[in-house]
């Protein structure tokens, strides 16, 4: 079997890896025109603020893809034949295949805003970004990050680690209104602060202002106001990446239209990561899964049916992670940004404003718990997924809550401190916290 795949990224590489397990035997090949060798984009941000050197964030030696018969081809693929099973480069080289697996990731998106095309203004994604924010940042005063998404929040940390002013404009009325709930917004709110990181929220940007070399040199809020600034960083997303599918038969919408299989419209061709959109999502889940560790599980289940073990794709329990600034955050299951009919929340927040934790819970009979937040506290992921997957009524769910600390040894834990509190705000499921030796408490 020659299998193509065109991507190196998380999902590319994850499948290959998993294929070269089932079928020794097969031809792998991936294609990327960012760069020959896969590296961890969610570790850009750690070689700009100088904490990694780019041979830091490859999770593989050099010598690793030919160890493992992996083909790597840097390059642009320009041109997908389905009916002739090939795809072309830029240089004009033909590549065949027996299945092909798209997984061309996302690109950053714009709003089309007036001066977008000046130099100094980009998005950060992938390694030509991070050389353009390398070069445009070097020397300047001020950056103005728009958009309060998770990329936001690192640009204006990686601006912060070169002594540069930053200014964020966020639509919302507090950062990340369409995920975070207000009381876990006000500790990322909080890290701003600390961190001098100026906040403009329910402020959106109008124009880019250009000096007569084609710079940055201020941008112009909905308000009016002017903020002068030499670069800018527009962290309001990223889109599906449909170049080369969009070059053949191949069905798209948003993104890569894919079945439960992750089979294009198209006999042989797979979809999988960013670049996928699920035709039929399961119930409460999203389209298009633009994450890490989807992408990881999508690049490993569409393996198994390209070796020809059909897998449906099932992601399970959701899950994220990220950090802002010093804060670290960890989701499970379901936590919307606002209050859902049947379902109750108990929230929990340290004195410090440093650490919070949000458990989400059904209101009727049984009292599932659905969902976790945490804020400056680290849980076990195994111990949530299997609480909410079980359905775990939420009095067991505290009496328990050790079991899902995993802080290092010799941190402050706070589970009887967040038991007493649930029990004043709920008390018809009231509890004790159960302290079971070297189990919940370390």
């Amino acid at each position: 079997m020659r299998l193509l795949i065109i991507g190196n990224g998380i999902t590319g590489v994850t499948a290959a890896l998993t294929v070269r397990r089932l079928r020794p035997e097969a031809q792998i090949t991936l294609v990327s025109e960012e760069s020959e060798h896969h590296y961890s984009r969610t570790a850009l941000m750690y070689v700009y603020m100088g904490h990694m050197r780019y041979q830091n964030i490859k999770p593989y030696e050099d010598w690793f893809w030919r160890e493992n018969r992996l083909t790597l081809v840097h390059a642009t693929a320009t041109h997908l034949d389905a009916a002739r099973q090939h795809v072309t480069l830029h240089d004009g080289q033909q590549l065949g295949y027996d299945k092909l697996l798209l997984a061309t990731g996302s690109v950053s998106r714009a709003a089309d805003w007036p001066g977008q095309h000046l130099r100094g203004v980009q998005g950060l994604y992938g390694l030509p970004d991070l050389a353009r924010m390398e070069q445009s940042t070097r020397g300047i005063e001020h950056g103005v990050v728009v958009g309060g998404g998770l990329i936001g929040v690192e640009l204006a940390e990686m601006l912060h680690s070169r002594g540069i002013g930053a200014t964020v404009l966020v639509r919302d009325a507090h950062y990340w209104g369409s995920v975070l709930p207000p009381a876990e917004a006000r500790l990322v709110d909080q890290q701003f602060e600390e961190n001098h990181v100026a906040v403009r929220y329910q402020t959106e940007l109008a124009e880019i202002l250009g000096d007569a070399a084609g710079q940055v040199r201020a941008v112009r809020t909905t308000a009016g106001d002017e903020i002068a600034c030499q670069w800018v960083g527009l962290a309001t997303g990223v889109t599906p990446n449909l170049t080369l599918a969009n070059t053949s038969a191949v069905e798209t919408d948003r993104g890569i239209l894919v079945d439960e299989l992750l089979q294009t419209s198209v006999p042989l061709v797979y979809a999988a990561g960013d670049c996928a959109q699920h035709r039929q999502p399961a119930h409460g889940e999203v389209p298009i899964e633009q994450l890490w560790y989807t992408g990881r599980m999508q690049g490993e289940t569409v393996a198994h049916t390209i070796c020809g073990t059909p897998t449906p794709y099932r992601r399970g329990v959701w899950f994220n992670s990220a950090k802002f600034f010093n804060l670290e955050y960890q989701t499970y299951g379901r936590v919307p940004a606002r209050p859902e009919a049947g379902i109750d929340t108990f929230y929990w927040e340290h004195a410090s404003g440093r650490q919070g934790l949000r458990i989400n819970f059904r209101s009727a009979p049984g009292f599932a718990v659905t969902g976790f937040n945490a804020l400056g506290l680290r849980l076990r992921q195994a111990v949530c997924e299997t609480w909410i997957t079980a359905q775990t009524p939420i009095q067991e769910v505290m009496s328990h809550l050790g079991a899902a600390n995993f802080d290092p040894e010799f941190y402050r834990q706070h589970e009887a401190d967040m038991v007493a509190q649930f029990n004043r705000q709920f008390p018809q499921h009231a509890t004790v916290l159960r302290h079971r030796k070297g189990l919940f408490f370390r």
